[in-house]
């Protein structure tokens, strides 16, 4: 399900109200946040009355891979929040390194998609 931009605000606000609860909800909300700004700037184009009449923006294949990778990379980032409270707050030694392992993997995993490239466009003549 996602949330729009009022609706996510509205929800952040009545966090906000809450004063406190809990921090694991908090970077929930917090990811969540830095997860909408990063697809809609990713998936924004520029339109004729904002820039060159030929600027069309990402071919659809490409956007959809822009999606992907930053719809994965706030995911991620949700992960390493939830694992760090995780880390921090139990004392059961499984939950802990398995909290640990998340943080390493979704970490690694970050910098891959940070690192990514949209490949050169095919041609459709063949």
């Amino acid at each position: 399900m996602r949330l729009s931009g009022v609706g996510l605000a509205a929800l952040l606000c009545l966090a906000a109200c809450e004063g406190g609860g809990d921090p694991v909800q908090q970077a929930l909300l917090e990811t969540s946040a830095a997860n909408h700004a990063a697809t809609v700037k990713a998936t924004a184009t520029v339109s004729p009355a904002s820039g060159p009449a030929t600027d069309t923006g990402p071919a659809p294949a490409e956007q959809a891979d822009q999606v992907y990778v930053a719809e994965m990379i706030g995911h991620h980032r949700a992960a390493v929040a939830m694992a760090e409270t995780a880390l921090k707050e139990s004392g059961d030694p499984e939950v802990r390194r398995m909290a640990q392992a998340t943080i390493d993997a979704r970490n690694r995993e970050i910098d891959e998609l940070q690192r990514w490239e949209p490949a050169p466009a095919q041609s459709a003549v063949r």
